[in-house]
């Protein structure tokens, strides 16, 4: 028996369109979007061994339904390069009718006391002036196909955790803009929302409890403060991305979902 949502994008002309795609947010998004029936291109910046080893991947899984993953390396800072990405893609697949933002750094856990202004700046153009850089590019395309824009954010925006300012400010500047462009581009049958991660187990929190930045005590404040009492996982994430995505979110727009455990509670 067919798992419902396996065919959610096989209607649609064109191809998903995901920033970000070897992060383990990104990469699961990828592997979650060609399972529902769409082609896909990603990007990546340097990962190019990890970005051609997911394409290769993720077309052998799907190789019985035809499905065409890319690699694609890409400064999301140069606007140019990305333009002209974004419409090369739409041109070769014949349409763009999805675009996932899940493109970003790794960001240290730190107070903003000791965060120079240079850095904040630097930030906020990697997060989100990157995402207006590409959503920009997109939009014409997005129009042509009604399509769907989902920026992955943080659950930070809504329940802020001490030294995650660097991350919470630009991120919710990425959902203010998402907000103003499902204001702005509802009357042309686009859709704009974001999905917050809470605390994973895989993407950049795992850094984080790699690198130390976040100990055993800070775990536990932050498993009890979950209602779920654990942590979720990539996959998760991805499989919100998707829903929203989908003709089946087709009269949500302008939302920020937060896939947290009910952290931001």
């Amino acid at each position: 028996m067919p798992i419902p949502g396996t065919s959610d994008f096989s209607h649609r002309e064109g191809v998903a369109f995901v920033s970000g795609g070897t992060g383990g947010i990104g990469a699961a998004i990828v592997r979650t979007l060609a399972g529902r029936g769409t082609d896909v291109v990603f990007t990546y910046r340097s990962s190019k061994e990890a970005a051609e080893a997911l394409a290769a991947r993720t077309e052998a899984e799907f190789a019985g339904q035809g499905r065409r993953v890319r690699a694609l390396r890409l400064d999301l800072r140069e606007e140019e390069a990305v333009a002209d990405a974004v419409s090369a893609t739409a041109a070769e697949f014949g349409g763009l009718h999805t675009l996932v933002h899940a493109a970003g750094p790794h960001v240290p856990m730190v107070h903003l006391s000791v965060v120079a202004p240079s850095e904040f700046r630097a930030q906020l153009d990697v997060d989100a002036g990157a995402f207006f850089t590409l959503v920009h590019a997109a939009l014409p395309p997005l129009r042509e196909s009604r399509g769907s824009v989902v920026a992955v954010t943080t659950v930070a925006t809504r329940r802020y955790p001490v030294r995650d300012g660097l991350s919470a400010g630009p991120k919710g500047a990425v959902e203010a803009v998402a907000r103003a462009l499902a204001a702005e581009e509802g009357r042309y049958g686009v859709r704009v929302n974001c999905v917050g991660p809470g605390m994973l187990t895989d993407g950049i929190a795992a850094r984080l409890i790699e690198s130390g930045e976040l100990d055993d005590r800070a775990l536990e404040i932050t498993r009890h403060n979950t209602p779920l009492r654990r942590f979720g996982n990539a996959t998760d994430v991805a499989e919100a991305v998707a829903f929203l995505a989908s003709d089946r979110a087709g009269f949500i727009t302008g939302q920020a979902l937060g896939v947290d455990g009910g952290y931001s509670l």
